[in-house]
């Protein structure tokens, strides 16, 4: 398992930025860049769902929810994945999760909150 540490979040009124963070700090920068990395949220009462997922070739892809107004990147000198959420929604609220996967593991952050008020 990979030790993931996210940052950002918050409260935000609709139509609001945020951006969330997630850090590798264990990992060298070689092996974080082989991973695929993702975004998740769950909402109370609601299943885990995926936002976003940028692939090794940095192909990124995206929830149609979130299409237009998210956009996930990875900074590998860093060891870092981060989402910038823009034109926030109250249905965006949620706790916020990164993911870090290959073959061999598939690890999660302790996740951060995002609320979105109307």
């Amino acid at each position: 398992q990979v030790t993931l540490v996210e940052s950002g979040g918050g409260s935000v009124q609709a139509g609001g930025t945020l951006k969330v963070s997630c850090k590798a700090p264990r990992l060298i920068t070689s092996t974080f860049r082989m991973y695929e990395k993702a975004w998740y949220r769950q909402a109370p009462g609601k299943q885990r769902e995926l936002v976003a997922a940028i692939s090794r070739d940095d192909e990124a892809r995206y929830a149609d929810f979130v299409k237009g107004r998210f956009s996930i990147s990875r900074d590998n000198s860093r060891k870092t994945v981060s989402l910038q959420m823009n034109g926030l929604k109250p249905e965006d609220t949620a706790v916020y999760y990164c993911n870090l996967r290959n073959q061999d593991s598939d690890s999660w952050g302790q996740g951060t909150q995002v609320t979105v008020s109307s």
